[in-house]
């Protein structure tokens, strides 16, 4: 046997798990290596079995339920003061409301009066009465001067007219 395969047999030997063949025994008394490794396992092994768990604080369990429920605490308080606070106070939410509403309608209230000024602050009129006639002559005024065949028509049935 090699000493790789003695190594992978040493836990089950130090802990009396196996019993070592021949061959393992033989490599153990010839390699004064393998063997100080057996045995330095086995001391370790001896030691782990003396050793006693230290027992907790009576208290331990009443401190750590009392940090855990602190530390609840903090988080929730580190949420409530988060930038998002303003949601939960209906008081502040119920104002920026108010003040969406009243901006919004300010701004559409000046688009309106922008819109009046940009007409010359004329009087909305209703198309196809005289008054919103003569607006729309006057608006379009370069552009039926420009028809120079509505002149034409017009004097030929004047001369019709009157012969």
């Amino acid at each position: 046997m090699k000493c790789n395969d003695i190594r992978e047999l040493m836990p089950d030997l130090a802990l009396g798990l196996a019993a070592a063949s021949p061959e393992a025994g033989e490599h153990l008394r010839s390699c004064g290596e393998c063997a100080q490794k057996l045995d330095e396992m086995r001391k370790t092994m001896a030691l782990l079995d003396e050793w006693q768990a230290a027992e907790p604080s009576p208290y331990f369990d009443t401190r750590l339920q009392a940090r855990l429920r602190e530390l609840k605490q903090e988080e929730q308080e580190k949420a409530a003061s988060g930038f998002m606070l303003w949601i939960r106070k209906p008081v502040l939410a119920i104002a920026a409301t108010i003040l969406l509403a009243v901006g919004v309608t300010l701004f559409h209230g000046d688009f309106r009066q922008q819109q009046v000024a940009n007409n010359d602050q004329q009087i909305m009129v209703q198309p196809g009465t005289a008054v919103g006639d003569l607006q729309t002559l006057d608006k379009n005024h370069d552009l039926y001067s420009d028809f120079d065949v509505l002149d034409d028509l017009t004097v030929q049935q004047d001369v019709n007219a009157n012969p």
